[in-house]
């Protein structure tokens, strides 16, 4: 364990050792738009110094080694040693020893097959659109789902696991509790309130509206709050008292 912990320490500054190498080659090309986004991508300083053409350097060097030309300076002894460190930007790493791979001896694989766990699927209801977004509820009681046609439905999660019951399986459970209407466009996101019977969702039709999944005759929100943009996400603040909404 500590020997395997020990190479991944080694990986990881020899990947922030050749990002740096990458960073600092496209900088002194005059490729910073390039370098800017290696940097921002592999969080390495854009003014990280490094010797000039050292990417270029230890590349040509690399690849003469490979094809069994000298190198001036270096033996490839040195370069192949494992106990031998390659010169870095944050400190020298060892450079781990690799061992060559002949693929013309391997196992030809395409007669194996993987083995996968099956898993039942299950007709519980269904949208007349896609279903874009998906939420339970804090006591996991509820799981409500909103789609592009619109609709809202609310589902009771005992019953969903009733449904499951192979003594039961045709029988005539029906999860579905509460179907609301009251976009007019696709609904992007739903959340429910932690302590009250409020479901809110958030839709193409700029507006967040407000359903009690207490009334079983509701269909239409109770409170309806306008917005300029589509809406995207809504979020309860774990207290109840706020709510957040991207658009």
């Amino acid at each position: 364990m500590e020997r395997n912990f020990e190479q991944i320490l080694q990986e990881g500054k020899l990947y922030r050792d050749v990002n740096a190498l990458i960073v600092a080659h496209l900088r002194d090309n005059n490729l910073n738009r390039a370098a800017s986004a290696v940097a921002s991508a592999t969080m390495t300083p854009l003014d990280v110094e490094v010797p000039p053409n050292r990417l270029l350097d230890l590349v040509s060097k690399g690849l003469a080694v490979e094809k069994g030309e000298p190198v001036k300076g270096v033996s490839a002894s040195m370069l192949l040693d494992s106990g031998a460190a390659v010169p870095a930007v944050y400190g020298s790493v060892p450079v781990p020893r690799t061992a060559a791979v002949d693929f013309s001896v391997l196992p030809d694989a395409k007669g194996s097959s993987k083995s996968f766990p099956e898993h039942e699927t299950r007709h519980v209801s269904e949208h007349k659109n896609v279903a874009r977004c998906a939420r339970f509820s804090p006591d996991g009681r509820f799981v409500a789902t909103g789609s592009a046609d619109t609709s809202i439905k609310l589902f009771e999660v005992a019953k969903i696991k009733q449904m499951m019951l192979p003594e039961v399986r045709d029988g005539p459970i029906r999860p579905v509790i509460r179907t609301f209407y009251d976009h007019i466009q696709p609904i992007n996101d739903l959340d429910f309130h932690p302590q009250n019977t409020i479901l809110i969702s958030g839709a193409k039709d700029h507006t967040i509206k407000f359903f009690d999944f207490s009334k079983t005759t509701a269909k239409r929100a109770f409170r309806v709050i306008q917005d300029t943009h589509n809406v995207r996400s809504v979020s309860f603040h774990p207290s109840g008292d706020y709510l957040l909404a991207g658009s």
